[in-house]
């Protein structure tokens, strides 16, 4: 069989689990060739981290993209996390265009928000930019608080009923998008999970865990390469959203085990086994 190949387009945050540092090392221990294009580089994260160093690739990315269309190449899978910028959105989408293929699939990740507000980096431009580069997608995987920007409409915390979340969903592939995914959903105290919804077919699915009450920083990174590795190697989406689900659960265990300060990330090295057993690899 053919080796799967991703591209990732994240930061790379020096320390700190999360972004490319998540991507490409949980992407490759299920045996996808990963490539990445960073749209930044930092000391570390920007949570819980004072004084960091940041840079901008948003000059290089599009000779790096130019270079890789020259050699002909080609990705099964395109994923996108943190943009630095609203200029990036557009280097994306058009990134988007050059690599698109008739099977590929383009998952994006809107990460901008949480918790009702916007990261400090960005205004509200970047919502109303970003939902152009999820009208590209084939998968968009946002919060209940991007879901939000992304629909200009007031952000609802809490627990929610099925309806709501179903309604939401169908929602954001109106933006585009013909599936759509929605983490951070409880539907009763105590339980978190996520919800998912294809248009195509019309179907809904939920899965959750126990919730812990704490934020680790990193784990929508986790949790979104958790999936696309399910994905690739498959599953169809309520199935790797189990997945991801289920393993972003697990690394958040050993985190807790390990006991080092959660904005260090969730410690998803230790639970590599347990993804390699949901997805059925057994390396020889």
């Amino acid at each position: 069989m053919t080796q799967k190949r991703a591209l990732a387009i994240h930061d790379i945050s020096c320390i700190g689990r999360c972004s490319i540092t998540v991507a490409l090392p949980i992407l490759s221990s299920v045996g996808v060739e990963t490539a990445i294009l960073p749209t930044a580089i930092l000391s570390t994260h920007t949570a819980g981290f004072e004084g960091y160093t940041y840079l901008d690739m948003a000059s290089e990315m599009p000779a790096i993209s130019k270079h890789w269309k020259c050699l002909g190449e080609k990705f099964d899978a395109i994923y996108t996390g943190f943009l630095g910028s609203v200029e990036q959105i557009d280097i994306v989408a058009e990134v988007f265009d050059d690599f698109r293929s008739d099977d590929n699939l383009i998952l994006v990740d809107p990460v901008m928000a949480d918790s009702g507000k916007l990261y400090p980096v960005f205004t509200q431009d970047m919502a109303v930019q970003m939902r152009k580069l999820c009208c590209k997608a084939d998968l968009i995987i946002p919060n209940l608080t991007e879901a939000a920007f992304l629909l200009d409409e007031p952000y609802v915390g809490g627990e929610h009923d099925e309806r709501y979340i179903r309604e939401l969903l169908k929602r954001l592939t109106g933006l585009g998008c013909s599936k759509t995914l929605l983490t951070g959903v409880s539907f009763v105290p105590g339980r978190l999970g996520a919800a998912c919804y294809d248009a195509e077919t019309d179907e809904f699915s939920y899965h959750d865990g126990d919730y812990v009450d704490r934020i680790f920083h990193g784990t929508g990174d986790v949790f979104g390469s958790g999936l696309l590795s399910a994905l690739m190697n498959g599953f169809d989406l309520s199935g790797a959203m189990a997945v991801a689900v289920d393993y972003t659960r697990k690394c958040i265990e050993y985190t807790q085990l390990e006991g080092r300060p959660a904005h260090y990330g969730p410690c998803f090295e230790k639970a590599t086994a347990f993804l390699l057993e949901r997805l059925g690899i057994h390396w020889e």
